[in-house]
C-alpha cells in the first residue's frame, strides 16, 4: 500500500467508495465482530485456511500454523477462514502476540476465538464470531496458507486490504487498494464538511445537491 488510510475513515467509507467502483459485495458476514468496540485493523491480508480433522502429529501439532505466523510481514492483518465452523477457537492470546511482534496489525477469523481478556491485554486487534475455549488441535487443521480463501463470505486473495472496525470488516482488491484508500479518504474530508453544514441546520436537500454524498 503506498496510500495510507485517514485514521478518520470507516468501514462504511470504504465500502461506499467500492461502491462507486461497482464493487458492491466485498463486505464479510455481519457475525463477525471485534473483541472490543475500539478495535480497528487496516492492512494487507495474509490467508489461512482451516478444515475439520481429527488427525494430527502429536509430536508438532501446530507445524502449519507456526510456520505461517512466522512468515507475517509488517502491516498484514491475519485472515482466517474455517467455513463458519465452530468446532474450535482459532486464535488465541499467544498467536496475537506473536503476530504483534512482527508487525500484523489484527486478525479477522470467522469462526471462534479465545483467550478473549488476555488478547486485549496484548492490544491486539481481533476480529471473530464468538469466543471458545476449545483448541483446535485434533478437531481441525491447516489446509493451505497465503492462497485464495473464503473468509466471512467473501473471496480474500493475499495482500488483499482489510479494513475492519466496530461495524464489519471490507475487504479491498489489491489492484484497487490505493484508489480506494483515496477514495475513502476524501470522502472523510468531504464528510466532514457536511457533518458541519448539517449541524448548521442546514436542509438535508440543500446539502445532498451540493455535495452529493450523505
Amino acid at each position: 500500500m503506498k496510500v495510507a488510510l485517514d485514521p478518520r475513515v470507516h468501514t462504511a467509507m470504504v465500502s461506499d467508495s467500492l461502491d462507486d467502483l461497482g464493487i458492491r459485495n466485498n463486505v464479510m458476514d455481519g457475525k463477525i465482530r471485534p473483541l472490543q468496540m475500539t478495535m480497528r485493523a487496516v492492512g494487507t491480508a495474509a490467508t489461512i485456511k482451516f478444515v475439520p480433522d481429527s488427525e494430527y502429529d502429536k509430536n508438532d501439532p501446530y507445524g502449519a500454523a507456526i510456520d505461517f505466523l512466522d512468515t507475517l510481514q509488517k502491516d498484514n492483518v491475519v485472515t482466517i477462514g474455517t467455513g463458519g465452523g465452530l468446532l474450535s477457537a482459532f486464535w488465541g492470546e499467544l498467536f496475537s502476540a506473536a503476530s504483534k511482534a512482527r508487525g500484523a496489525t489484527g486478525v479477522v477469523v470467522d469462526g471462534p476465538i479465545r483467550d478473549t481478556q488476555l488478547i486485549l491485554k496484548v492490544g491486539f486487534d481481533a476480529f471473530g464470531v464468538l469466543s471458545r475455549p476449545l483448541d483446535y488441535k485434533g478437531r481441525m487443521r491447516v489446509e493451505s496458507t497465503h492462497q485464495p480463501t473464503v473468509v466471512g463470505g467473501v473471496l480474500v486473495h493475499p495482500g488483499d486490504g482489510i479494513v475492519a472496525d466496530n461495524d464489519g470488516v471490507v475487504v479491498v482488491p489489491k489492484d484497487l487498494i490505493d484508489k480506494v484508500f483515496t477514495m475513502a479518504n476524501e470522502r472523510a474530508q468531504k464528510e466532514k464538511t457536511v457533518l458541519n453544514e448539517l449541524t448548521k441546520g442546514r436542509t438535508v436537500r440543500s446539502v445532498w445537491d451540493e455535495y452529493r454524498l450523505l
